[in-house]
């Protein structure tokens, strides 16, 4: 199978699934060095990744809409790839793919594939089911004769991010991060649930900080949950940017987050993760690397709200219905706090 000189990436959204691209991108950088990659990407996961040595990156803002499509195809009128990997199965990404000259237009497997995924692409993946989404980014490759064999992310962080966290959590104290929000409002958590598991850590001793962005409806979370505190946390919520939530994950021991972007950060960065899973699979969408700390309440939801197990399920069925993150419990999550504070030998 001939080399390909030059490849496109399209996964435009979101922070969670742009993060679970890198790994495929290391790969194919290792096994082609030379090989012209260029990534199209949305204008805020460009935040995060588009400092990643080697590869050109184009920006699609979808707020534009048809505007935003017409500013990619300019940037790449008169190019032609041997490959587009056309990762993101939504009707505006099918549409924009179109302005994209490649070859080979490699996507899903029919069974993942949606909203015209079809016409757009000459190839697909290999159908599976069961896979977590990173390793079915990762298959992107298989069509090009390579194999994802390692994940490794390494994202920059620049200096000045590197001291603002520094400065924000000093020294070695044991440190939990809690990211309350999700883009997804039903897979959040209620305020003074999380407010009585920070209570608990910081009583235990722990450093204990709030973050989150500078949108309306995170303030209001960060808002309801320090209310809701008897102790205090360090406020950095609207205070960060994607590069500066890097470092401050890299600084802490542990994350506590539903399903979300910032669960992907924590885990491309080393740091472990206390996910709360109900309306989503963390089997399917948790943290990567290690899913031990995680709340795991989807077979229950399955159950309560869909009558039947999750092992019954489509792949990849979501359970976003009011109430459903109520399964989740106060004592089973400081449950999983102390146990990986033991394991992590922290006080």
């Amino acid at each position: 199978m001939p080399v390909p000189a030059s490849i496109c990436l399209l996964r435009t959204s979101a922070i969670g699934d742009v993060t679970h691209v890198v790994p495929l991108l290391r790969t194919l950088q290792a096994a082609w060095p030379q090989a012209r990659l260029t990534w199209i990407v949305g204008k805020l996961e460009r935040k995060l990744v588009g400092d990643l040595p080697g590869v050109d990156f184009i920006t699609f803002d979808k707020g534009k809409g048809l505007a935003g499509m017409r500013e990619v195809w300019s940037a790449l009128r008169g190019q032609r790839f041997d490959a587009l990997l056309q990762m993101q199965v939504a009707l505006r990404s099918n549409l924009l793919s179109l302005g994209i000259k490649a070859d080979r237009r490699i996507g899903y497997d029919a069974a993942r594939a949606k909203d015209l995924h079809g016409l757009v692409v000459n190839e697909r993946i290999p159908a599976r089911t069961g896979e977590h989404v990173l390793d079915a980014i990762g298959s992107f490759c298989e069509p090009l004769g390579l194999k994802q064999t390692q994940v490794r992310w390494d994202i920059p962080v620049p200096d000045e991010a590197q001291a603002w966290a520094a400065e924000q959590l000093p020294g070695n104290t044991p440190t939990l991060l809690v990211s309350p929000t999700s883009s997804h409002a039903l897979r959040n958590w209620r305020p003074e649930r999380y407010a009585a598991v920070m209570d608990h850590a910081t009583a235990r001793g722990w450093r204990v900080a709030l973050v989150g962005g500078p949108s309306s409806s995170e303030r209001a979370m960060a808002d309801a949950v320090l209310a809701a505190c008897k102790r205090a946390p360090l406020d950095l919520t609207g205070k960060d940017t994607l590069k500066k939530l890097l470092a401050l994950l890299s600084r802490a021991s542990l994350l506590l987050t539903p399903d979300s972007g910032p669960m992907h950060m924590a885990n491309a960065v080393g740091t472990k993760v206390l996910g709360l899973h109900a309306a989503s699979n963390p089997h399917r969408s948790g943290p990567y690397s290690d899913r031990r700390w995680c709340v795991d309440k989807y077979d229950a939801a399955a159950r309560k709200y869909l009558g039947k197990p999750a092992s019954e399920l489509a792949w990849g069925t979501k359970i976003e219905k009011p109430g459903v993150m109520d399964l989740i419990g106060v004592d089973e999550v400081v449950g999983r706090f102390e146990a990986a504070a033991s394991r992590l030998n922290l006080p």
